[in-house]
């Protein structure tokens, strides 16, 4: 990380605390559970130190430039501020689903919420979270396909591709054709993560699952940047109607 970006991102996380939590003491026990004391018995150092003015009072901005650069990014990724290399796309994609997609939504913050925690989990949600958005997308009324709720990932992502003109095949540029042919790819690989890799569908002491979370982000970070396009793309293909509020010569009172 650049001393410039550590730098902006300490501010950001300073700033964002304040804003979020009213009291000192709150932001503190914020802090606490991103602390890791360290231990003798496999020397794990430290990550941070709680910095104290004079009056033994915690100086929150001096504590923050003590944080190591791993931490520090996830701390910034918690509080849904832009980071580099991890997931940038959150926020954005946050704003987008959330007043539309309530449930696609939720299920979306539960898997980022999971990430570090239970990374096998996280990638299950956010397999979900992309489905629900597919499927609300699919239930709009500009579209021809009727959706089938028994459906997964990979078959409903087809379903819409085909609607978008995206489909492999599609009388398109063979460019576009290929990018659409990577869409698909990637939620198969999403979907076939969740089926055989996580415990949403039964696994034996055997079977590998996801245990690292660097595995979980790129997987959140993948659907966030496939859910952005999709949506942004229906849109500019079936744009809401303008509706225009005639204003009356006299009001009636």
């Amino acid at each position: 990380m650049s001393p410039k970006y550590r730098l902006s991102l300490v501010k950001s996380i300073y700033f964002k605390l304040n804003t979020e939590y009213n009291f000192a003491e709150d932001i503190y026990q914020y802090l606490k559970c991103w602390h890791n004391e360290g231990d003798g018995w496999n020397n794990e150092p430290e990550n941070f130190s709680f910095i104290t003015n004079v009056n033994d009072e915690i100086n929150f901005i001096q504590t923050l430039h003590t944080i190591n650069d791993e931490t520090l990014l996830k701390i910034g990724i918690d509080l849904g501020l832009e980071t580099p290399d991890f997931i940038p796309a959150i926020p954005n994609f946050r704003n987008a689903i959330r007043a539309e997609f309530a449930t696609a939504s939720l299920t979306f913050e539960k898997a980022f919420k999971q990430v570090e925690s239970d990374p096998s989990l996280a990638v299950g949600l956010a397999n979900s979270a992309l489905e629900c958005l597919i499927k609300e997308i699919i239930k709009n009324e500009n579209l021809e396909t009727k959706l089938d709720t028994k459906k997964t990932l990979y078959d409903l992502t087809q379903d819409l591709l085909k609607e978008l003109h995206l489909f492999p095949g599609a009388k398109v540029p063979k460019e576009i054709s290929q990018i659409g042919n990577g869409l698909l790819s990637t939620n198969q690989g999403i979907e076939k993560l969740r089926s055989e890799k996580t415990f949403f569908h039964g696994k034996t002491e055997s079977d590998y699952l996801i245990e690292d979370s660097v595995y979980a982000y790129f997987t959140v970070n993948t659907v966030t940047t496939v859910g952005l396009f999709l949506n942004s793309y229906y849109k500019n293909l079936h744009p809401k109607p303008i509706i225009n509020i005639e204003e009356e010569d006299e009001l009636p009172f």
